[in-house]
This record gives C-alpha cells, sequence and structure tokens, in this order.
C-alpha cells in the first residue's frame, strides 16, 4: 500500500467510537485557551527549536510567516526577532485571539484567519516561510493540505510532528476501560514517506524537547484532564490515577503525564530550486 493510503488509512482509525462519545459527559478534544496560552508562553521563553532554527534560516528580516493550526502561536511568535508579519490559520475564534493578543506583545504583526486549511488558502497571500506545528496527525488527506502549504511559501516549510501519534501513550488505558484496541500507525516515518510520494524534497531532524504539556500544580486536575479524554465521568478520577501509575509524575513541583524527554520530528523542504 503506498504511504499516502497507510497514512489516511491509520488516521481513520483514530476516532473515537459513537457510542463511547454518546456517553462522554464533557468534550474529550477541548484545550482551555489558558493552557494554549500556558504553550505559546512556554515556547518563547525556551531556546529556539529544531524548527524554529529550521524556519529562521529560511526567513528573510523583516520577512512574512504562514502558521497553519496556529492555536496560540507556538511555532510562530518565537520567529517574532526576524518576522513582520505572521498570517495564523485556526478555526478557533477564541484561540486566534489569543494568537493576535500574545504576537502583539513580541512585536509583530498578526493577521488572523478563521477556517481550516486549504479550504481558507485561497485567502492567504503568499509568505516567505509556513510552519505547521503538531497538526499532521488531524490531516487523513495529505496531498492537498502540502501542496497549499508548497504554493503558498517562497523559501521553506517547516512541518513538526511527534515521532509517534501524539495519543498513542494512551492506548493502554482505552483497552483497560473500553476494550478498545488503538492503532500503532501512523507515525512520523510514514509521514515522510508520503511527502516524498507526493514530490517534496523532505529532509528530516530529529530533537528532543521538554513535554508539550505544561506541568500542573494539582496532581487532581491532571487526572481530571486524562479522564476526559478518555469519556469518562468524574467518579472515575481514582481508577485513572490508578491507571496512569508511574506515568503521572511530579517534577519540580508540578505535575505531569508525559515523559520528561519529548521525541519530535521536523519534516522540512524549500519550495526554491
Amino acid at each position: 500500500m503506498a504511504a499516502v493510503e497507510r497514512w489516511r488509512e491509520a488516521l481513520g482509525g483514530w476516532g473515537i467510537p459513537d457510542d463511547i462519545l454518546a456517553g462522554a459527559p464533557e468534550s474529550p478534544w477541548a484545550f482551555s485557551p489558558e493552557i494554549m496560552r500556558r504553550w505559546a508562553e512556554s515556547a518563547t521563553s525556551r531556546k529556539p527549536t529544531v524548527s524554529a532554527r529550521r524556519a529562521l534560516e529560511a526567513l528573510p528580516e523583516g520577512g512574512v510567516v504562514l502558521d497553519v493550526g496556529v492555536g496560540s502561536g507556538a511555532a510562530s511568535i518565537p520567529l517574532a526577532p526576524r518576522a513582520a508579519r505572521i498570517v495564523g490559520v485556526d478555526a478557533s475564534e477564541d484561540l486566534l485571539a489569543l494568537f493576535v493578543e500574545l504576537a502583539a506583545r513580541a512585536g509583530v504583526q498578526a493577521v488572523p484567519v478563521k477556517g481550516r486549511w486549504p479550504e481558507v488558502a485561497p485567502e492567504v497571500p503568499p509568505v516567505d516561510v509556513a510552519v505547521c506545528q503538531h497538526v499532521l496527525y488531524n490531516v487523513p488527506d495529505l496531498e492537498p493540505f502540502a501542496r497549499a502549504l508548497q504554493d503558498h511559501a517562497r523559501r521553506r516549510v517547516v512541518v513538526t510532528i511527534t515521532v509517534a501519534h501524539p495519543l498513542s501513550w494512551m492506548n493502554d488505558l482505552w483497552l483497560r476501560f473500553h476494550g478498545l484496541v488503538r492503532p500503532t500507525e501512523p507515525t512520523a516515518d510514514v509521514a515522510e514517506e508520503a511527502l516524498r510520494e507526493l514530490g517534496f524534497d523532505v529532509r528530516r531532524d530529529e530533537e528532543v524537547r521538554p513535554p508539550r504539556a505544561i506541568g500542573w500544580e494539582d496532581r487532581a486536575e491532571v487526572v481530571a484532564r486524562v479522564r476526559r479524554q478518555l469519556c469518562l465521568p468524574p467518579e472515575r478520577d481514582p481508577e485513572v490515577a490508578e491507571a496512569l501509575g508511574d506515568r503521572l509524575v511530579e517534577r519540580d513541583g508540578l505535575w505531569y503525564t508525559e515523559p520528561a524527554e519529548h521525541p519530535i520530528t521536523t519534516l522540512w523542504w524549500d519550495t526554491t530550486g
């Protein structure tokens, strides 16, 4: 099977079955703007990631950046020292408002575009560099998504994803609480192979970052977040905490469910010869 089809088929297996979703007391997908704010502020306070360095290499002084799935701007606001303008695409009005606020604080002009990529691509002007962080695992159809990035970036496209699906660490929890076997693919390897199949001259970097999730002061809040992702009611919190076991850890006074080392893949390619 072609890698593009493997990617699409594997992502199709990550949906939550309707009967489980119907019984969820709260949305399993919700991320509060406050969490997104903390992600963006954390990204700008650390040394530049490999992904940011790859984008900066191709970004001219006073250049324009496109950030697809911008969220709060964690991928693009660290480019503010060189960028004059960031075009941020996201489906959430709340997150776009947060992106505009944080971009202004960083001294860079923000241009918010509400909608999903590539549907809103015709509304977006050409840019120097396009970045896309932690979005690809939500994109079953890679070809139009990637080609629209390529068509808009005059110099480079930089895509960042986790080495494995970001929810794969919960696979045993889904089996334990719902008897649901989760997929093991797609992975960054499949993404790279698929993008090469589509004709992009992809290069790849690996790095280890601190956890994407920001730590919580309250252990119970971390447990509740995982329980919501599992579509379970609040009274199941003690069982979830037990099932998390040594994955629920305290570091420097904050609680996490992620390891201290977080492997990240950057896939990038130049759009000029």
